[in-house]
């Protein structure tokens, strides 16, 4: 019964790890998932989300641009590669202002597609270095971690980043 106990609380919390890990879904998924559904204590939820979020980071950095060359020879690939590499450009003013601080507020707004992921494609299309990219992702999944957490446990209401002032 216990080594069934173990592996239950195992299997939980590389769940959380793995949301956090998926592009879309990322912390901004997990830690809610595991306050709300599995009942994790706030502590526990952040630091899982943190790891499985930075998780995929270094490889998708290091392999991008080999990765995206390689797929853009084929036309679906091309039009999902262009659509999303236009979508990260546009919404990424704020890195090409201000570089490696812009990325780190980039990936730590907790807003739908500004995340670890996309956070990685705007350091490849605007060439920041791994050296400053890494760290500044590492400080954006930080924010977004600390933000979440704030939402989830109440402190700040989540209409205040969608801009619903005052509404319910």
């Amino acid at each position: 019964m216990p080594l069934l106990l173990l592996n239950a609380v195992l299997s939980q919390k590389l769940l959380v790890m793995f949301i956090a890990a998926i592009p879309l879904a990322e912390l901004r998924g997990s830690m809610p998932y595991a306050m709300f559904v599995l009942k994790m204590k706030w502590q526990e939820a952040f630091i899982l989300s943190v790891i499985g979020n930075f998780i995929p980071v270094i490889p998708f950095l290091l392999f991008l641009e080999a990765f995206a060359h390689r797929l853009m020879k084929y036309p679906r690939w091309n039009r999902l590669f262009t659509w999303t590499f236009n979508r990260t450009r546009k919404r990424s003013s704020v890195i090409e202002r201000f570089e490696a601080v812009g990325l780190a507020l980039f990936v730590g707004v907790p807003l739908p597609l500004t995340g670890a992921w996309s956070g990685c494609i705007a350091a490849f299309l605007f060439r920041i270095p791994l050296r400053l990219a890494i760290p500044s992702i590492t400080a954006g999944i930080l924010i977004a971690a600390v933000v979440v957490t704030l939402v989830c446990l109440g402190v700040i209401q989540a209409s205040f980043f969608l801009g619903h002032w005052g509404t319910k």
